[in-house]
């Protein structure tokens, strides 16, 4: 869904026209961005957590290249869905989502990369 589909939404939904209501959503996302910018931390009740966090410096490697390359550290964005959105959420029809694409190199938790697994190897014995 695009903002200009929230929009329509809202607008049929209220009553509203679609350029009063453009303008409540764009200064209603204008604040969340204004407060995260000057305070690091929004939360909105039932719905979520956002929190600007400092991603630590790393070293990473160039895929091309294979070179090693520093990565400096950089803020993100980070968000947690409030209680009531994380329940909505958990029964939604797993039909109706789109999958991650098959031989992703992330878990099903989520964890992070999926090292290989080696394959045991055949025993031999020395007599």
């Amino acid at each position: 869904m695009t903002k200009k589909e929230i929009v329509k939404k809202i607008s049929e939904d209220i009553g509203l026209t679609q350029l009063k209501t453009k303008d409540i959503v764009q200064r209603t996302l204008d604040a969340i961005i204004q407060t995260l910018v000057s305070e690091g931390r929004i939360e909105l009740r039932n719905f979520g957590v956002f929190e600007v966090k400092q991603r630590a410096p790393r070293k990473a490697r160039n895929p091309r290249t294979g070179d090693k390359v520093y990565v400096p550290s950089k803020n993100v964005v980070t968000f947690k869905p409030g209680k009531e959105m994380e329940e909505l959420v958990r029964k939604m029809d797993p039909s109706k989502l789109p999958l991650e694409e098959e031989g992703s190199d992330v878990d099903e938790e989520n964890y992070g990369p999926v090292e290989p697994v080696a394959e045991p190897q055949a025993r031999t014995t020395a007599d």
